[in-house]
This record gives C-alpha cells, structure tokens and sequence, in this order.
C-alpha cells in the first residue's frame, strides 16, 4: 500500500479504480503573420464566441450547482474583458507579427507571473480560471469543438489540476472522488467540487505517478489522503469510515427546517458567515437563519487595481438578497486593513497595521469610495431583507459621521427615484475595548450590535492571533473577554435591542450554553457549522 498526502477541499471517502484525465493536447506554434490586424480579428472573434460559451455554461450550471456557484464563469468573463490581458495579446501579435495562438499563450503566462504574486489580485488562486480561458481560445481559434469527458464507469479521477469548467461537466454519478498534482484549496474548481460534493484532495504533487492508472485507491477527503492498493485493514477502516460519514449527514439533514432550540425551550438564530458570492449556494444548502456577516471587504480584495463600481456591487448584494428571501442579510462595509489588504488601495508604512488604518476609518477618510458601496447596498436593499453593519467601531464620533454618510447617500437616491428600503437596520461590530465600555450608548443609537470575537480577544489580550511565538498564551476564551461580553449582552438588551457574535467563538460548541445564557440572540458561523451547532443546541437541556 503506498499513502499520498495532500489538500483536503471537499470531504467524504470515494473507493475505486484511478484513471487519468486526459486533456487533449494542442501544439501552440509560432508563425509569423503578414496582416496582423486580421490575426487581431481572429483574436477578438474567438473572444467573442468565448464568451456567449461562457454564458451558455453559466446559465446551465445555475441549475446544477446554483446560480451564487456559477458565479465564477462569471469571473472568468472578467478576464475575457481584461484590457490588460486583451492588450497583452494584441501588443504580440502587432509588434511582432505573431499568430494569434502563439500571442494567446504567451499573453497569459505573462497575465498570471504578473498578477498572481499580489494578494489583492483577482488572479491570485484562481490562476486555472485565467488557464481555462485561455485554453478556450484556443481551442476556438483552432475549430475544434467542445471537449466532452466521456465515461463509461464510475472512477476516482486523477489530474495534474483541473479547470473550473471541466470540473463543472462532472457528473457525480461516474466520478466517485478527485486527486490532482496540483490546485489551491480556494479555487474556483474547489468550490465546484465541496458543491458536487464529490471527495477530493489536491495538491499531491509528482508523487501522483501515470503508472497508478487504472488501480484499486481511496480518498479520504477528511484527511487529504490517497490510499494505493489499499491493504484488507485499511480498506475496512475507510468503508466504516465512510459509512459513519454517511449516517451523520442523513442526522444532520433532518434537522433541515427544525428549529434551534435548547430542551428547555430557549431558542437562538443561527446565520452564516460569508466572504464571496459563492459562498450563498452554501448558505441555502445548509438552511441557515440568514447572512449574519457579509464579509464585503472581499470584493474590494478580488478587485484588482480598480475599486469595485457601484453597478459591480450592487449585482453582488443583490443576488444575495434575491437568494435569501425574507431571511437577512447584514452587509458589513468594507473592512480593508490589517491583515486584509487591495491593490486597489494600497496601505504601507504602518508599524501595527492590525490597529492601524482600517474599517470605518478608512471608510470614513475615502468618503467616495464608501458612498458607492452605501449606494449599492442601499439598491439591492429594495430586493430582500437586508442590515447594514459599520466595523472597527472606537468612538461614537465614527458612528455619527458614518450615518451621516448614510444620510447623503439616501437622499441622492431619493433625489434620482430610486427605490431603496427607508428603514434598512443599522447596526456596528463590537470589535474593541472601547466599544465594549459605550455599548450602552451604542446600542441607544444603533438597531442592533455584533461582537466580533478575533479581533476583540486580540484586542483585549494585547496578542497578535497571527504570532505563533505567544500562541501558548493566546487565550480565546480569556475570563476578560467572556465577562466583555456579558457587560454588551446586558447593555445591548436593556435598550430592546439584539446582539449577536459572529468571530470563531461563535461555533466553539463548549461556549453555546453559555452564549444562550447570556441571553445572545444570534449565533454566526460558516456555513459548514451551521447544522452541527444546531444539533448541540437542540441537545442542550
């Protein structure tokens, strides 16, 4: 038995016989051309035809995997409309007087070395989107038609990484697992396989040999594990193992549409965290209260160089308010700073960045920028059940400036007949010490108050929660911080108003108790807990 070693990206046990995804493979020559504006016309007709493909692949896996999780061709439409990838291709084939194709893979290595290095990039991580792409062309510039994946059994597949859009033709019935060499654990192709929900484990490198075609193997999606041939012993242990898996979904999918109520009949909300618009098919999946937290700071991130418009935004608050319902949505505006960082605003020379420039603060100082979110927040508030949450709150000087802002904002769109939701809640993060000693007062100005637990521990302990060297004393459940927020519970519901905590704290089962207890209304935590913390609060006495 050989054991391989990976990612994890979507669990569960797949048992059978490996085989190798076959990409087919195309020789990208270069030739010189006599008229390159008519090789930039080719360029630009297969972009074209590219993207109405992408459309087309967007509208069908919207009702396979959700139309939040199709978002991503979506994505890879950007690229399509990237000047500085369409120019890149165009420069070579002016200046060089180089064929279209040749002009393609090299625009793209090039695209990817210079945008995949930045954090803020939307490239970054999501290099096999730019690839896809790419590959589409291609195969568009020479008239070949769709690849299909053509199986005849059901397989565990092996590759040396997968695009977005051959992992979105998977069908689930004949592909039992997915192993690559390569592949980031955020990548577009990751998000289709946890939403497949097909076991996989990426990431293996070259120790994922050819000569294993066609033997017996197991994934094990919870370790990020290969099993090769496996022994009796192993193979045992794997089927129990996933057997066991098996038993605690069906547990955990009945409690779909329950209620979270303790047995002595105390009840809390339990809403979801989220960072992305793909992130909303999980959402729905695993029937949470609503978004407790829209982490929007990720769409200044995805970005690139530019801000985010108002037009690109209000499409992202808007499908998620069309995809909750009735259920709400709470926007927290931009959290830029720290250990969040966008190209697209650029923050250097600060010694604590962690206490530095970010949140409201720099919503505050770019007061354009922080109008053309309100704005489109404040329009896709028209279509569903939305809150709007201010972040790294200190003062009650921030929050008046901010509902000021709000104000300006509100009455632009009242002046242009827009419609928008005149009595959208307002809320803040209690994410310092500071708020925690005016929560009172907060509270008498805000409709509701959320208690981000990371940021307040470190804080409150005066501890980095990213430094390994004092990890020993990092204490997230430090009696200071748990008596912090009993002092905001007390004060927030002696004003009629609700508290909710959406840090990690949040999904800590040994603090549930607790937290109902204090009498915390709202739980927040990743979709993927949503339904264990459920089940431990409907077994509470």
């Amino acid at each position: 038995m050989i054991t391989l070693t990976g990612k994890k990206i979507s669990e569960g046990i797949a048992i059978g016989r490996l085989a190798f995804y076959k990409r087919g493979k195309r020789e990208i020559r270069r030739i010189y051309v006599e008229d390159a504006k008519k090789e930039i016309l080719r360029f630009q007709k297969a972009c074209e035809k590219a993207s109405l493909e992408l459309q087309e692949l967007y509208e069908t896996m919207s009702k396979e995997i959700g139309e939040a999780n199709a978002a991503m061709f979506e994505m890879q439409q950007m690229v399509l409309e990237d000047s500085e990838f369409l120019n890149g291709v165009m420069r070579i084939i002016m200046e060089q007087k180089l064929n279209a194709e040749y002009a393609v893979k090299e625009a793209t290595n090039r695209f990817i070395e210079k945008y995949a290095p930045r954090d803020a990039s939307y490239v970054r991580g999501h290099e096999a989107d730019v690839k896809d792409v790419a590959a589409r062309i291609l195969r568009i510039l020479a008239r070949i038609r769709k690849e299909k994946m053509l199986m005849d059994e059901p397989f565990i597949m092996a590759a040396r990484d997968l695009y977005p859009s051959e992992a979105a033709q998977l069908e689930q019935s004949k592909v039992l697992g997915i192993v690559t060499m390569y592949g980031s654990i955020n990548s577009h192709t990751a998000t289709i396989a946890r939403t497949k929900e097909i076991p996989s484990v990426i990431g293996i490198g070259e120790a994922l040999k050819k000569q294993y075609e066609g033997k017996m193997v197991i994934v094990d999606g919870f370790e990020g594990k290969l099993y090769i041939e496996p022994d009796q012993t192993t193979l045992a242990k794997m089927q129990e193992k996933k057997r066991s898996a098996l038993r605690k979904i069906e547990t955990l999918e009945r409690l779909k549409g329950k209620e979270n109520v303790t047995q002595s009949g105390q009840k809390i909300d339990v809403c979801a965290n989220i960072g992305t618009k793909e992130d909303i098919e999980s959402v729905l999946r695993n029937d949470a209260n609503g978004i407790g937290l829209f982490r929007s700071e990720f769409i200044y991130m995805e970005s690139g160089l530019r801000f985010p418009t108002e037009e690109q935004q209000f499409q992202i608050y808007k499908l998620a308010a069309e995809a909750m319902g009735t259920k709400r949505v709470v926007i927290r505006t931009t959290d830029i700073g720290g250990d969040k960082s966008a190209d697209c605003l650029e923050i250097t020379g600060e010694n604590n960045p962690a206490m530095g420039y970010r949140g409201i603060r720099v919503s505050l100082d770019k007061e354009e920028m922080f109008k053309v979110q309100l704005r489109a927040i404040l329009r896709a508030s028209a279509f569903g059940n939305f809150a709007i949450m201010f972040p790294m709150i200190s003062s009650m000087e921030e929050v008046i400036a901010a509902k000021n802002v709000l104000a300006k904002v509100k009455q632009e769109l009242r002046d242009e007949k827009i419609l928008f939701d005149e009595a959208v809640p307002i809320g803040v993060m209690i994410e310092t010490p500071a708020a925690v000693m005016i929560s009172g007062e907060l509270a008498r100005e805000m409709d509701f108050l959320s208690i981000g637990t990371n940021d307040l521990t470190q804080f409150t302990l005066a501890m980095d929660r990213t430094n390994r060297r004092i990890s020993g004393y990092y204490n997230p459940k430090h009696p200071a911080l748990i008596k912090m927020i009993r002092i905001v519970a007390n004060n927030v519901h002696l004003e009629g108003k609700r508290i909710s905590i959406c840090g990690d704290l949040a999904a800590d089962l040994s603090m549930t108790e607790q937290f109902i207890n204090m009498g915390i209304d709202e739980l927040s935590v990743a979709p993927s807990q949503i339904l264990p913390l459920r089940k431990h609060i409907r077994e509470l006495k």
